[in-house]
């Protein structure tokens, strides 16, 4: 766009300024930064949290928009479905027998980016780096062989363990980036059940959970939840999809 061109220098304060080096392929911006300071402090200071277009005020606690288990910086956006964690929830869950698990995938801004695209086979998914622990993958895949669900707390989660799952059925430790597009059709190689929130319409996220549950009863879901005025979204309700 005309904003922001290949070239330009942006000053965001004494400390900070950037250049603009590249554009993305949907519009985003590749910026080389020149920080006089400790870079990752300069942008906690002045850096704001990049929100969902819907959410129109400034989040002045940063930890409101972040799950109590986040660990690894990179991610654009926070696992919402996480957000309905406390640590004294987690404890609870724990002492009935349920053992968590944790996985990184950074999710991009791309997922926020409507499927446009007349048929969804076209819609070309971005890409997001995914971390899953040799211990971790050992663990779930004794769980799975033991006829236990696996149950991911939000579709970064399944995007995750889908990505690092073989065709056998066999999670990997890996890390390493992925376009993963689920969609109706889609056989899951890992996942049993699903907590999630509500999802933008038109969204790679609801064709997601469509895949999981079915379209028909994702609709049915959707109108119960318009019908009892529940939440939607990142601070909304969740739902256990199985």
């Amino acid at each position: 766009g005309k904003k922001c061109p290949v070239g330009q220098v942006i000053e965001f304060d004494d400390r900070l300024s950037g250049t603009v080096i590249d554009k993305t392929e949907f519009g985003g911006r590749i910026i080389e930064f020149t920080c006089n300071g400790v870079f990752d402090d300069v942008i906690q200071e002045i850096g704001e949290m990049p929100l969902p277009p819907y959410i129109h005020e400034k989040l002045e606690d940063k930890d409101r928009y972040q799950t109590v288990y986040a660990k690894e910086k990179g991610s654009a956006a926070a696992p919402t479905a996480g957000l309905h964690f406390t640590p004294e929830l987690l404890e609870k869950i724990k002492a009935k027998g349920v053992e968590l698990e944790f996985v990184t995938l950074h999710v991009g801004l791309g997922t926020f980016r409507p499927v446009s695209a007349e048929t969804i086979e076209d819609h070309e998914m971005h890409s997001e780096f995914f971390v899953v622990s040799q211990e971790t993958a050992d663990r779930i895949n004794a769980a799975k062989r033991n006829g236990r669900r696996i149950i991911a707390v939000g579709t970064t989660s399944v995007r995750t363990l889908e990505s690092a799952t073989n065709d056998d059925g066999i999670l990997q430790g890996i890390s390493g980036w992925t376009q993963i597009f689920i969609y109706p059709g889609y056989k899951f190689k890992m996942i049993d059940a699903l907590v999630t929130n509500f999802h933008l319409p038109q969204s790679t996220l609801l064709m997601l959970i469509s895949a999981l549950a079915g379209r028909e009863h994702c609709l049915a879901a959707y109108e119960e939840a318009v019908r009892e005025r529940y939440r939607f979204f990142s601070f909304g309700d969740a739902m256990f999809i199985r």
